[in-house]
């Protein structure tokens, strides 16, 4: 069994990198059943891949959590019914969940940042039951 599978999916602040993102078009269902994308949004107009750097470490600014550290993964321009532009980005949390935010929301940072690696020891010590 591979390590990823053994884990969850999850990652530190050391291993992140082996995260693979999904880059150069759009996401489909199909590509979210098959665990390639992070999400797929129906009912928007000129949907496009944004052209960034992935994976991306950030921190995810979230009303219900406060401040979370991820990994970015997928990153996507969709335009709403109103003609409204959102910027979603698919992310890896520390314990292997998916997650989907606003770009908006996120700080994009090194991996370097002392705040990210704290935040990803956090989330891993909380999943190991360490405090």
């Amino acid at each position: 069994m591979s390590e990823e599978l053994e884990d969850g999916g999850g990652y530190d602040a050391e291993d992140w990198t082996r995260l693979t993102a999904f880059t150069g078009r759009v996401a489909t269902l199909e590509d979210v059943q098959a665990r390639a994308a992070v999400f797929a949004l129906a009912d928007t107009a000129r949907p496009r891949p944004i052209d960034m750097a992935l994976p991306q470490p950030v921190i995810w600014w979230s009303e219900e959590d406060g401040e979370q550290a991820a990994v970015a993964v997928q990153a996507e321009e969709h335009e709403t019914e109103d003609g409204e532009t959102m910027e979603v980005v698919g992310l890896i949390l520390p314990d292997g969940a998916g997650a989907v935010a606003l770009l908006d929301d996120l700080d994009l940072v090194d991996a370097a940042d002392p705040v990210w690696r704290r935040l990803v020891e956090e989330a891993v010590g909380e999943e190991d039951g360490e405090d």
